[in-house]
């Protein structure tokens, strides 16, 4: 197996995260019912399946790394899913979903940060292109993950038991 370097590994784990978020957004489609929310969410889907595509695209240009990048993607996709599970086991709701997506959103918003800030002085050409891409999509998500889960509290009864 291929060493990496360390923008592959980063690179490695955008791409996972991307793979997580299309499995995280269907768990979380499955618990509304709002068609605005489903939407949102299926949008979030399809842009996260592009930025998978994108990242692979990208992985497949290095030269004998493609494999390693992809294993070590697939590693940061269960670890993200098992993370999933464990937060929206049992009896979770649209705002249990959303505040999950909330906490996901942000931890690839902060990758791809990383990721842009390595890009600066990394020679792996079409980095930079694909962060300008993916990081406003990923800041878009967490905007609209948090917008989500606030209405969906906004419109819980603080005083309700708690199921």
């Amino acid at each position: 197996m291929a060493e990496l370097t360390n923008i592959e590994s980063k690179l490695a784990e955008v791409l996972g995260l991307a793979m997580a978020a299309k499995d995280s957004t269907r768990k979380v489609q499955g618990l509304v019912d709002d068609e605005d929310l489903a939407k949102r969410l299926e949008r979030m889907h399809d842009e996260a399946a592009e930025t998978e595509q994108r990242c692979s695209e990208l992985a497949g240009g290095l030269d004998g790394k493609k494999t390693a990048i992809l294993e070590q993607a697939r590693e940061k996709r269960r670890e993200a899913v098992e993370m999933m599970e464990t937060y929206l086991g049992g009896e979770s709701d649209p705002l249990d979903g959303f505040e999950f997506l909330t906490m996901a959103e942000a931890g690839e918003v902060g990758h791809w940060e990383i990721v842009g800030k390595m890009a600066e002085r990394a020679e792996l050409p079409g980095l930079r292109p694909l962060v300008e891409w993916a990081l406003p999509i990923q800041e878009r998500h967490l905007r609209e993950a948090r917008e989500s889960a606030l209405a969906l509290a906004g419109a819980e009864d603080p005083n309700a038991a708690a199921d």
